[in-house]
């Protein structure tokens, strides 16, 4: 895309102010459709009057953790007790909307299913007291 610098006319002080190709590439590069409507300082002003009211500034918006809808902590400064959180991502990962993380690393635990008594591997530790049950049981609904 060709850019070229733009005379545009401010919303609120009805000045004109140049939209420069520099601005272009920067607004396409955040993703902005349109072009401005106020100059910079009608914008500048416009920035500090809801900063003064108590009203959210608008701006690139914090990391946010998926799962929760909370900020995300910086993980690089201060990594995780257990081992670098990216190794957990990777290890578990979670289905959108199921709240469960599964089990991609590889790695298996043997059992004996409660019902047929046959020897089988599930993707999880099993657990003491807690029935586990073979492929074909828990298909047939044997549990």
């Amino acid at each position: 895309m060709t850019f070229q610098d733009k005379v545009l006319r401010c919303a609120d002080c009805d000045a004109e102010f140049v939209h420069t190709i520099t601005d272009q590439k920067r607004f396409e590069k955040l993703g902005f459709t349109t072009e401005p409507k106020r100059c910079r300082a009608c914008r500048a002003r416009r920035k500090e009057e809801k900063a003064g009211s108590g009203a959210k500034p608008r701006g690139p918006a914090a990391p946010r953790d998926e799962s929760r809808g909370t900020p995300r902590r910086d993980t690089a400064a201060r990594p995780h007790a257990r081992g670098s959180s990216d190794a957990r991502k990777d290890r578990f990962r979670t289905k959108p909307g199921s709240g469960k993380q599964r089990n991609t690393s590889g790695l298996v635990f043997r059992a004996d299913c409660a019902s047929c008594g046959k020897s089988t591997t599930v993707p999880f530790r099993p657990a003491a007291g807690r029935p586990v049950y073979c492929p074909d049981c828990f298909k047939k609904g044997q549990y």
